[in-house]
């Protein structure tokens, strides 16, 4: 089984009513619910943005950390779903799934293996 992150930025999300945010909730918990009902769900969830976010910086060679963020950027993240499913198919279906309940887009994208400790090191 393969780690994938499925995610939207938060622009992507699009004007809409209270109402119609409210009515995509159940259809985006559904999509969680069969994830773990198929034993592929790692975690999901949306972040807070009213608050605090915090940037931490090591490059100097002393780590900061400051209020931020500081991303050049116009776009942020919004949420993220983490799943653990056999191959490249299956979690493109599990995204296009939960775009599909949230009503905007998704991207997918696999994480790196692990690396696993060499036995008597």
């Amino acid at each position: 089984m393969t780690e994938y992150l499925i995610y939207f930025n938060q622009q992507w999300v699009g004007d809409h009513t209270e109402e119609w945010f409210r009515s995509r909730g159940p259809l985006a918990m559904a999509v969680v619910d069969d994830m773990v009902a198929a034993g592929v769900y790692v975690f999901a969830g949306g972040l807070d943005h009213a608050s605090p976010t915090y940037a931490a910086d090591a490059t100097s060679g002393t780590v900061v950390v400051t209020d931020g963020p500081f991303v050049e950027t116009t776009e942020f993240l919004g949420g993220l779903t983490v799943i653990d499913v056999a191959d490249d198919e299956a979690a493109k279906a599990w995204a296009g799934r939960m775009a599909e309940a949230c009503g905007w887009p998704r991207e997918v994208r696999q994480f790196k293996p692990v690396p696993r400790p060499i036995a008597g090191l």
